[in-house]
Formats: structure tokens, sequence, C-alpha cells
């Protein structure tokens, strides 16, 4: 007879008493959780974390005496542990929110404006699905990089006939940043669903058009697709890649939710297995749970080239095995290999230098 499953170890961090005890309250109703702490700074963390050792730590954004983003940094340099921010949903959280996620959270939670404790309740069970995710993470080492210089972004001469279509989840923001990042300027177009709220996609968009060597923009309906862009679906809304005549546009909808989501990765996959077939590129990156796969499936079926995001380099396994095991997939990748491989899917010879 197996021992019972242990309680994923919680310590809270963030400067409002309510919050901390909100989140004790929330997160001990799941018997799969222990709140084994609360801190209200920074500095009472670093010292519950040594005595504590959680197995997850909840992090608030902004903090006095030293924000959310400079703590993280510290602990994933010093003592990698899976992190969820807890985010305000403004601009100014989405924007903060993001850089964390890059820098090493697993994932977040936004809390809305207004009145806190009902909304915080309204996040409980988002909230605890994140907590023991969370906890199944292969964080790794932070260590500070310097910034790359974003290559030129030349008149494309020669463009190429394919579509490419990604989705992700849970890890997405890292790694589609390592994706795009290793991408040719002038490469071809891609239309990306991440699972993200409104008003982060915008922020997101923004920040790979100013480090990444494709344009990218949040898309809008209607818009035209080229070479040299990458599209992301507003968090709001699903993305379609639709005919306009002979050109390809996106389409926007606000459909329910599909496979749990809206944006949903399967409503991109089937819209490009539709509208491009043969033409298609579909890949599917790091995420929870089994959006994408059924989409992923289509496209495939339709004499669309499909990639998955192997295990060992997965933050999270979920999305890239369900598709996997539905054979969807027709080859898994490594994240530092996957530009190469859809760029060679493509037709393009060499990958530009940096």
């Amino acid at each position: 007879m197996q021992g019972k499953t242990q309680p994923v170890r919680v310590l809270i961090v963030d400067d409002s008493a309510l919050i901390r005890n909100l989140l004790t309250t929330i997160l001990a109703e799941d018997p799969e959780i222990e709140v084994v702490g609360t801190a209200s700074d920074p500095f009472v963390a670093r010292d519950r974390i040594k005595a504590l050792n959680p197995d997850v730590i909840t992090l608030d954004v902004e903090m006095p005496k030293m924000d959310g983003v400079t703590f993280l940094r510290k602990i994933m340099s010093l003592r990698p542990t899976p992190v969820v921010m807890v985010s305000t949903l403004t601009q100014a959280g989405a924007d903060v929110t993001l850089e964390a996620l890059e820098i090493g959270a697993v994932d977040f939670v936004a809390k809305p404006t207004g009145n806190i404790a009902n909304a915080m309740v309204g996040l409980a069970a988002e909230l605890q699905t994140k907590i023991k995710m969370a906890a199944r993470t292969k964080v790794r080492a932070h260590h500070t990089e310097a910034p790359r210089p974003r290559p030129a972004r030349p008149r494309i001469m020669n463009p190429s006939a394919k579509i490419v279509a990604i989705g992700a989840s849970t890890g997405g923001v890292e790694a589609l940043k390592v994706v795009l990042m290793d991408f040719v300027p002038d490469g071809p177009p891609i239309l990306v669903t991440q699972h993200m709220p409104e008003r982060f996609t915008a922020a997101f968009a923004r920040r790979l058009d100013r480090e990444c060597p494709m344009r990218v923009f949040e898309a809008e309906n209607g818009q035209r697709v080229e070479p040299g862009s990458v599209y992301i679906a507003p968090g709001s809304s699903h993305l379609e890649l639709a005919r306009d005549g002979t050109h390809f546009v996106c389409r926007l909808t606000g459909e329910p939710p599909v496979s749990g989501h809206r944006p949903s990765v399967d409503v991109l996959f089937r819209s490009a297995a539709r509208a491009a077939g043969s033409r298609a590129i579909g890949v599917i990156l790091t995420g929870m749970g089994k959006d994408g796969a059924d989409g992923l499936l289509a496209l495939r079926n339709a004499q669309g080239v499909t990639l998955g995001q192997d295990e060992a380099t997965s933050l999270v396994y979920g999305m890239p095995r369900v598709a996997f095991e539905r054979g969807a997939v027709m080859r898994q990748v490594p994240l530092h290999e996957m530009a190469s491989a859809i760029l060679d899917a493509c037709g393009f010879e060499a990958r530009a230098t940096v």
C-alpha cells in the first residue's frame, strides 16, 4: 500500500496582511497544500525560506524594502525554488510580471482591482492548481545574460510560402522568447496563442518586439499576415488564420472558451489546418493541460508539419506530452533547437547570425 502523498509546502510573501490571510485561507482549503509560513517583506522571507525550505513560494510583485522582481532574481540565482507571482491586473503589473516570468517564475495569478477579498476567492481554484503544478516543475538557476543586439530588419526579398502557428501556456513566455530570438528577421509569419489574461498580451507583444528580430504585434482582426511578423493572440479573443482573397489575415473571435481557454491553441491550430493545410507548421511548447493536442492532430492530418517541445526542456510537459501521445507531433525537439527545426521545415537553409 502506497503512503499518503505529502502536501505541497507553501510560503506566502506579501506586504498586505489582508492578502496573506486570504491566500492562507484559500490554500488551506486544499488538502494537498500546506501553508508553512508567511512573510511581509523579502528580508523576513529570506530567513523563512532558509528555515522552512518551502516547495513553492507565492510572491507579491510590489513590496516595500525590495520589489518582488529583485527578490525573485536573488531566489533564482542563490536558491532556485518554484515561484508563483501574485500580480495586479494593471499595465504596470503586466510588464513586471512578464519580467518575472523571464527570470524564472513558474506562473502568476492576476488579482483584479476592486473588491480584493471577493476577487481572490474567485481565483481559488486557479491558484490551488498553479501551486500544485509549480511544485512539479524543474526550476533552474537564473544567471543574468548580456543583452543580445537585435539583427537589422531588412527588406524581405524571398519570403517563405510557409506559415507558422505556435501554442504555449505555462513556461511559454520564456520559451517563446528563446525561439523568436533565434529566428531570422525575414522569417515566415508566425501566429502565437499563449494562455494569458487581457492586458498582459499587449505588454508581451511590446516586450518581444523590442528584443526579437521579427516585428511582433498583438493581433488585430483583419490584420494582414506578412513575412517578418509575429502576431500574438489578445488575451480576450481566439486567434484564427483566415484567407481574404489571395492573402492570409488574422481573425479574432469572442466565441466561448475551447479546451478551457480563450484564446485557445486548438482554435489556432484548426484554423491553420483549414486555411493553410500543407503550408502550415504547427509548434506546441511547454504548458499545463491538453489545449492544442486535437488542433495539432488536425493540422498534421492536413499534411502540415508538426513539432513539439521535448520533455527535458519543457517547464511543464503537459500540452506537448498529450499532443505527442495522440500522434499529433511528428518530431519532438529541444527548445534551443526549435527555431532551426521550424526554419528547416520552412525551407530556409541557414539561420541569421547575431
